[in-house]
């Protein structure tokens, strides 16, 4: 009874599909085998732990402290830079607009690596040389020092080496000074016929007073 059931199960599929019985039970046995064959294989392949996330240990991780530099002397815009850690000379000198005309590059080594908190003196030609990136000298001893000039201790010959300052002005200064005494400030220079903003300006790194 089972058997016959069975069969007119499967003739009235095949006449559903038109596929003879033969076909059927192929069809079936194929079904069947690939169902098999495919749980097999899900439960043969090894289950493996979801991959770790990546983390990036920030201390780790190097960072690039910037140096802060003085740029001063024969620059057209001296002042305090920030510049890139590993920076050198050179960079300074282009952060600070580049070097005027009347620079003496050959003084300074352009390929030198900065030191955080210096100070970067640009000499101009025709200063005494001292120690690299500063200049001293001058014929008043103690006139000079760090790369900048005592304006009550210089003489003529020394603010001549000032840029932008010929013998002329030299003069004026110097005169100004036996006139009204001692330069009390920097901006006082303001005060001698012949120095206009911008040349107090082109100074204002590289002038002091005592």
């Amino acid at each position: 009874m089972e058997e016959s059931g069975f069969t007119e199960r499967l003739r009235r599929a095949s006449q559903w599909l038109d596929a003879t019985p033969s076909e059927l039970t192929g069809l079936a046995v194929l079904l069947v085998g690939g169902l098999a064959l495919t749980g097999y294989i899900w439960m043969a392949t090894p289950r493996g732990a979801p991959p770790l996330e990546t983390v990036t240990d920030a201390a780790a991780v190097p960072t690039s402290v910037p140096v802060i530099v003085h740029v001063a002397g024969a620059v057209l815009q001296p002042g305090v830079l920030e510049l890139p850690s590993g920076a050198r000379v050179g960079d300074a000198l282009a952060a600070a607009g580049g070097a005027r005309a009347d620079a003496d590059l050959d003084a300074i080594n352009l390929a030198r690596v900065l030191s955080d908190g210096e100070q970067l003196h640009v000499p101009v030609r025709g200063m005494s040389p001292g120690v690299e990136g500063e200049v001293g000298g001058g014929s008043a001893a103690g006139a000079w020092r760090d790369g900048v000039l005592d304006l009550n201790a210089a003489t003529t010959e020394d603010l001549e080496q000032l840029p932008g300052i010929g013998p002329v002005l030299a003069q004026r200064i110097a005169d100004w000074r036996d006139e009204h005494g001692p330069f009390r400030e920097v901006g006082e220079l303001r005060d001698v016929p012949g120095i206009g903003e911008r040349t107090f300006q082109a100074l204002a790194d590289v002038i002091a007073v005592s």
